[in-house]
């Protein structure tokens, strides 16, 4: 047996474990093969319906309203799958693979046979809101690197090196990697999408199953369903037990993002805070005329590096302009952030048009191409002049700090 199936026998059903690389020609026809040679009752996929949506619409990227994106806060989301996207698309372009295009080819050969299928995944922006959510500020700025990193790297994984990330120990040494680098994003990421995805592919109806999932999901999803095989035979076998319910197989958790704590709800006034603190302290100590200064200095450091950030994307001058005098804004009101005003006045003076949203999928496959598009080219304004504002604030504070104590 290939070591990207697994045949589970569990109590009376028969589940067919497919593990693909997303991006892997093999990987296309040993899952048409599999659903063949099954012929299952239904098929579980490794989609959520949105993503199913966005590959199976060709213009569902024109519909999209970049400005209210950015209204709704939704812009670093957008940016971080964009990320994604661009490195699995470089992954596939020498293979002659689109990312995904098993799981299209999944549902294919299902409407095909007339099996049913469903989509098993836990939405995306749940995914990353949930990722992002449970990482502290350290872990945060790695993961907005490693973002980055996969945007604008122009490595190109052979087809060979793209075949061996089935290979078990390959996706170990990763997960490894993974884990000791980001350990709360690898939770999210993979391990509660194990257990997210054995649930769904558990309770949906049929007595034999093919799942198409992501090798790096098999071992961990394996280990879920025969969990819930146990936590059935259990009930089974003492059914005045009380522990009945949806048990194990309940993920409804998963769905919902962590409450915040107190330091997480307190923290985007901190910075504001402190800043004002010392400011005002200057002036207690050292009288109007230092406290000025004081003031100055922080504008200086805060909107420079947040009009710098507008200026590495190459946005208009008057972007730029505006990421220099709304940053200090931004900073005494946390919950507008400098990239809000930033990317508005971009989109505004650079309105994305429907070729855009056309060739965007093609475009940032490409870091000329991530500059050109002005969809990807709006949220680097975003994200850029967000984090130069965030630097600007933390250089600032010695420097208010020394002038006010």
């Amino acid at each position: 047996m290939s070591d990207t199936l697994s045949i589970l026998e569990l109590l009376d059903r028969r589940i067919v474990l497919v593990g693909t690389a997303h991006v892997s020609k093999d990987s296309v026809e040993e899952v048409v093969a599999t659903i063949k040679e099954e012929s299952p009752d239904g098929l579980c996929i490794e989609l959520d319906e949105a993503r199913w949506r966005s590959m199976k619409s060709a213009d569902a990227w024109e519909k999209t309203d970049i400005v209210k994106i950015i209204k709704d806060g939704k812009a670093f989301l957008l940016l971080a799958n964009l990320a994604l996207s661009s490195f699995q698309k470089r992954m596939g372009l020498d293979a002659g693979i689109k990312p995904g295009e098993e799981m299209a080819a999944a549902v294919s050969a299902a409407e095909e046979a007339g099996i049913p299928y469903y989509f098993c995944d836990r939405d995306v922006q749940t995914t990353l809101r949930r990722a992002w959510a449970k990482s502290g500020l350290w872990t945060r700025a790695k993961l907005a690197a490693q973002l980055l990193e996969a945007a604008f790297s122009t490595e190109k994984p052979s087809a060979e090196e793209i075949e061996k990330l089935k290979n078990r120990s390959e996706l170990e040494e990763m997960m490894e990697e993974l884990a000791a680098y980001l350990p709360s994003v690898k939770e999210v990421l993979i391990d509660e999408r194990d257990h997210y995805l054995a649930a769904r592919i558990w309770t949906s109806p049929g007595k034999r199953l093919v799942a198409v999932i992501g090798a790096g999901h098999k071992s961990g999803v394996e280990a879920w369903l025969k969990r819930f095989a146990d936590e059935e035979q259990e009930r089974l076998q003492n059914p005045d037990s009380p522990n009945t319910g949806a048990g194990l197989t309940d993920v409804s958790e998963l769905d919902k993002l962590p409450p915040k704590g107190f330091f997480a709800k307190s923290a985007g006034w901190l910075i504001p805070a402190l800043i004002v603190g010392l400011i005002g302290l200057g002036f207690i100590n050292s009288g109007a005329e230092a406290s000025l200064r004081l003031v100055l200095r922080w504008i200086f450091l805060n909107g420079t590096l947040a009009a710098l950030g507008s200026a590495l994307c190459l946005a208009h001058p008057l972007t730029i302009l505006v990421s220099f005098l709304a940053a200090p804004i931004a900073t005494l009101n946390p919950l507008v952030a400098v990239g809000f005003f930033a990317a508005l006045t971009e989109a505004w003076l650079k309105k994305p048009t429907v070729k855009d949203f056309q060739t965007l999928s093609a475009d940032i496959a490409t870091v000329k191409g991530f500059y050109r598009n002005k969809v990807s080219h709006v949220l680097l304004v975003f994200f850029f002049s967000s984090l130069g504002g965030a630097l600007g604030n933390f250089i600032a504070l010695p420097f208010l700090a020394g002038g006010a104590l």
